[in-house]
């Protein structure tokens, strides 16, 4: 069985990550988070490669500050 892992847009993906819209898509320009899928002319993203990149910046973070 296929695990469900949904599509979020990017209003749905700036407030998983408290930032504004512009400021994910400058995170998108820098890499720090992985560019949208485009489906026609939508954005979305999935929230398991959202998670997944939050999870490499705590990780960094945590690095850094020690």
């Amino acid at each position: 069985m296929m695990a469900h892992d949904p599509l979020l847009n990017a209003k749905e993906v700036a407030g998983m990550l408290r930032i504004s819209i512009p400021s994910l898509y400058r995170r998108i320009g820098d890499g720090t988070i992985p560019p949208p899928i485009k489906l026609g002319h939508l954005s979305r993203w999935s929230q398991a490669d959202i998670q997944a990149a939050l999870n490499v910046c705590r990780r960094v973070a945590n690095v850094r500050g020690q």
